[in-house]
């Protein structure tokens, strides 16, 4: 089960189909594998206070992911995403804000399966699977352009 959550209108307000969108990028990367995500649209401020508390980063980025204990399953955990620095970032880097939260949900769903971007070697690999699954959906290669997507997490 995919769960989207929206609590901050500007997401529906710029978006009217995020909730689609969010949800059929997370089916992608999800694949074959069974389990539940809950991916949870809401606005800078609350972004800043997750990554204030859970990374001791006091300000807003533009996804955090949140595996659950293995004991949770089936639920393999939540996926956050703040609108003002998603927004901004789809402006300066030229994408639509559509593409964009379709990356950045499926960044988000393979950190919950397991996949990371701490070396070079990890973070090509985890490159590699984000734009072969979003060839699939027909988005654009988001790093073509070689513009960064720092804060990713």
């Amino acid at each position: 089960m995919i769960d989207i959550e929206i609590e901050a209108e500007a997401w529906s307000a710029a978006l009217p189909d995020a909730e689609a969108v969010a949800e059929r990028a997370a089916a992608a990367a999800l694949g074959a594998v069974a389990g539940d995500v809950v991916v949870l649209l809401t606005d800078d401020e609350a972004v800043r206070a997750l990554n204030a508390r859970f990374r001791d980063k006091d300000k807003p980025t533009n996804v955090l992911s949140f595996p659950a204990p293995e004991n949770a399953a089936p639920h393999l955990g939540d996926i956050v995403l703040a609108y003002g620095v998603c927004a901004t970032e789809a402006n300066v880097q030229g994408k639509s804000l559509s593409d964009h939260l379709s990356h950045l949900v499926v960044h988000g769903v393979l950190h919950l399966l397991g996949r990371d971007h701490e070396d070079e070697a990890e973070a090509e690999a985890m490159e590699a699977e984000e734009r072969e699954i979003l060839a699939e959906l027909g988005v654009a290669d988001p790093y073509a352009a070689d513009v960064s997507v720092e804060g990713q997490d």
